[in-house]
C-alpha cells in the first residue's frame, strides 16, 4: 500500500506530458499516454486493494508531505485508504480506464485530441485526491480540481458559444455550493481545531450534543456543497446543459464519478450528520424530491443524452434518500452499481450518436436494433439495470436495498417517493429504447468497430448484470449499521413490490411507445398534455425562475452601480487632468514672440500681485 500515491501520480504525469506537448503528439501516442496512465493507476489501485484486504481491512494512511503549519493548523498531503475510499478508488480508476479506452475511439479525428486526454487525466488525478484525502482541506482541493476539469471538458468544443455558456453555467452553479462548503469547513475548524476527517469524527460527539445549532449549521453548509456537485435540488440546473461536452465526459464526470462526490462527502462525514438529525432528514427529502422532479422531466426529453442526464440526477436522488434514512452502505452500493450501468448507457449513447452522424434526437432515429446490435444490447442491459429489473440486474439489488432501508427506518413518504421514482425510471428508460431502437428506421447507421469500442461496452455490460451486484464494498468497519440489516419476510415482500413496479413501467412503455403511438400523440396534442410537456421539458422552469430571482436583479444592480454619482465624480478627476494637459500643451507652440509675451504677461501679473499686497 506504500505505492498508493502512484494512483494519483500516473494520471497527473499523463496530464503534464500531454499539456506540454501543445497538441503536437500523434493521436496514437496521445491515446497511449492518456489511456495508459489511467490503466497504470487502475493496476496500482488493484494491488493496493489486494494488500488492504489481505491485511484484514485495517485503515492505512500514507503521509506524503506536510502541507501547511500555521498557528497549530497542520494539514498534510496524506492519503487515507479504508473500505469507503477503496470502493471509490476502484470506481474512479476502473470505470475511468474503460471510459478513457472508449474515448480513444470516440474522439478520433477531433480537434484537440491530446488536449482532451490532458483534461481527462487531470480530472482523474483530482478525483483521486478527493476520495483518498485524509483531511477536508485536501478533499476540498480535489473538489475544486474536478470542478475546474468539468468546466474545461463541458466547453471542450469551445468554438460553439452555447457550449461555453453551458460550461460557465456549470462552473458558476457548482461554485455556489462550493462557497457554502468552504464556510462549513471554517465553522468546523473554529469549533474543533482540526480538519482531519478521523479526528473530526471522534471529537464531534465529545464537543457537540445531538442537534447542536453550530454543528447543524456546519452540516447544512456541507450539504450545500454536496447538492451543488451532485446536481440535487436546488442546484440541479447545470447537469442537463453539461451534456454539451463530449459523450465520454458525460460518462466519466457527469454519471460515474464527479456527480457522486456529494454522496461520498456526506458518507465520509457520517458522524457529523448523525449528530444533526434535522440535516440528515433534509438530505433524504432533497433526494426524494429531486428523483421525482428529474423523473418527470426525463419523460418528455427528446435528446438521448439529456434523458440520461435527468436519470443520473434521479439516481443520485436515490443515493441522497438512502443517506437521509441512515442507509450509508446502501447509498455507496448504489453509487457503485450506478457507475457501471450509467457509464454503459452513456458510452452506448455515444456509439449511437456516432453511428447516426451525430444526431441526438431519439425521434429522428428508430429501427437501430438491427444495424447496431451491440449498442442495442447495451441499452437493454443498462436500461434494465437502471429500471431495476428484478434479480438479473445490478440496479435491482442496490435500489431494493435503499427502498428496504427507507421502509425499515419508518420513512414511509420517502419509500413512496422511491417507488414512484422506480416506476418513472422504467417508463422513461424504455421509452428511449423503444423509440430509438424499434419502429421504422429514419436514418442510416453504421456500427463502430475495434477493441477500444467493444471491450469497454462488453465489460460494463457484464458488470451491469447481477454479476456487478456480487461485488460487495468492504464498508462494514467504516460506516454504521443501518436499521434494516436483519431483513426477513417484509423485505421479500418489498422486493416483490418493487419488481412489480419496475415491470409495470416497462409494460406501460411498450403499450405507449411501440407501434403507431396514437394515444401518446393525442395526449401530447391535448391542452393539458402540451402544458405539462412544456413544463417538464423545461425541467419545471427552474432556469426561468432563477433568471427572474437572481440573474435579472444582479444585472439591474450592475447597471445601477454603473451609474453611481460618486463613481462618476471619481471619473471626472482623470478627465480634468487630461483637459489641463491639453490646455497646457497648447502653450508649447515653438513661437518666440508667444514665449516673450508670456514672460511679459507673467511679470505684469506678478508686479500687480505685489502692488496689491
Amino acid at each position: 500500500m506504500n505505492l498508493l500515491f502512484l494512483t494519483i501520480a500516473f494520471p497527473l504525469l499523463g496530464f503534464v506530458v500531454l499539456a506540454l506537448s501543445r497538441g503536437r503528439l500523434p493521436e496514437n501516442l496521445a491515446a497511449l499516454i492518456g489511456v495508459g496512465s489511467v490503466g497504470l493507476s487502475a493496476l496500482v489501485a488493484l494491488y493496493a486493494g489486494w494488500q488492504f484486504l489481505a491485511a484484514g481491512g485495517a485503515p492505512h494512511v500514507q503521509m506524503l508531505w506536510q502541507w501547511l503549519a500555521v498557528e497549530g493548523f497542520r494539514p498534510a498531503v496524506s492519503l487515507h485508504l479504508d473500505g469507503l475510499s477503496l470502493t471509490m478508488l476502484g470506481v474512479v480508476t476502473g470505470v475511468g480506464f474503460l471510459i478513457h479506452l472508449f474515448a480513444s475511439w470516440y474522439m478520433r479525428g477531433e480537434e484537440g485530441y491530446s488536449r482532451f486526454f490532458a483534461y481527462m487525466n487531470l480530472f482523474v488525478a483530482s478525483m483521486l485526491f478527493l476520495v483518498l484525502a485524509d483531511n477536508l482541506l485536501l478533499l476540498y482541493l480535489g473538489w475544486e480540481g474536478v470542478g475546474l476539469c468539468s468546466y474545461l471538458l463541458i466547453g471542450f468544443y469551445y468554438r460553439t458559444p452555447a457550449n461555453g455558456a453551458a460550461a460557465l453555467k456549470a462552473f458558476i452553479v457548482t461554485r455556489v455550493g462550493d462557497v457554502f462548503m468552504a464556510i462549513g469547513l471554517f465553522i468546523l475548524f473554529h469549533a474543533l481545531g482540526t480538519l482531519h476527517i478521523q479526528e473530526l469524527l471522534s471529537l464531534a460527539p465529545q464537543r457537540f450534543a445531538s442537534g447542536d445549532p453550530q454543528l447543524t449549521l456546519a452540516t447544512l453548509l456541507l450539504l450545500g456543497g454536496a447538492v451543488g456537485k451532485s446536481a440535487q435540488l436546488p442546484l440541479q440546473t447545470w447537469l442537463a446543459d453539461a451534456m454539451a461536452g463530449p459523450t465520454p465526459v458525460s460518462a466519466l464526470i457527469h454519471a460515474a464519478t464527479m456527480v457522486t462526490a456529494g454522496v461520498y462527502l456526506i458518507a465520509r462525514c457520517h458522524g457529523l450528520f448523525s449528530l444533526t438529525p434535522t440535516t440528515l432528514e433534509l438530505v433524504g427529502i432533497v433526494g426524494a424530491v429531486t428523483l421525482l422532479l428529474a423523473g418527470f422531466a426525463a419523460l418528455v426529453q427528446t435528446d438521448i443524452k439529456r434523458i440520461l442526464a435527468y436519470s443520473t440526477m434521479s439516481q443520485i436522488g436515490y443515493m441522497f434518500l438512502a443517506l437521509g434514512v441512515g442507509a450509508w452502505s446502501g447509498a455507496i452500493f448504489h453509487l457503485m452499481t450506478h457507475a457501471f450501468f450509467k457509464a454503459l448507457l452513456f458510452l452506448a449513447s455515444g456509439a449511437v450518436i456516432v453511428a447516426c452522424h451525430h444526431e441526438q434526437n431519439i425521434f429522428k432515429m428508430g429501427g437501430l436494433r438491427r444495424p447496431l446490435p451491440l449498442a442495442y444490447a447495451c441499452f437493454l442491459v443498462g436500461g434494465s439495470a437502471l429500471a431495476a429489473l428484478p434479480f438479473i440486474t445490478a440496479g435491482f439489488y442496490s435500489k431494493d436495498e435503499i427502498l428496504w432501508e427507507a421502509f425499515a427506518s419508518g420513512h414511509r413518504p420517502l419509500l413512496l417517493a422511491g417507488l414512484i421514482g422506480a416506476f418513472l425510471t422504467s417508463l422513461y428508460t424504455f421509452r428511449l429504447i423503444f423509440i430509438a431502437f424499434h419502429g421504422e428506421a429514419k436514418t442510416e447507421a453504421h456500427a463502430g468497430h475495434g477493441v477500444s469500442h467493444w471491450l469497454p461496452l462488453g465489460v460494463l455490460l457484464v458488470l451491469s448484470t447481477f454479476m456487478g451486484a456480487l461485488i460487495h464494498p468492504p464498508l462494514a468497519t467504516v460506516l454504521p449499521a443501518s436499521a434494516g440489516e436483519a431483513g426477513g419476510e417484509a423485505k421479500h415482500s418489498l422486493e416483490l413490490l418493487s419488481g412489480v413496479v419496475a415491470v409495470s413501467g416497462i409494460v406501460l412503455a411498450a403499450l405507449l411507445f411501440l407501434g403507431q403511438r396514437r394515444f401518446v400523440v393525442r395526449l401530447a396534442e391535448s391542452a393539458p398534455g402540451r402544458l405539462f410537456a412544456a413544463w417538464w421539458y423545461a425541467a419545471w422552469g427552474f432556469d426561468w425562475l432563477y433568471d427572474k430571482l437572481f440573474v435579472r436583479p444582479y444585472l439591474l444592480l450592475c447597471r445601477l452601480l454603473g451609474r453611481d454619482p460618486f463613481d462618476r465624480g471619481i471619473t471626472q478627476i482623470p478627465k480634468l487632468a487630461k483637459g489641463g494637459n491639453r490646455l497646457m500643451s497648447q502653450t508649447e507652440s515653438g513661437r518666440l514672440r508667444w514665449y516673450a509675451a508670456s514672460l511679459a504677461g507673467g511679470a505684469v501679473l506678478l508686479l500687480g500681485a505685489l502692488a496689491l499686497v
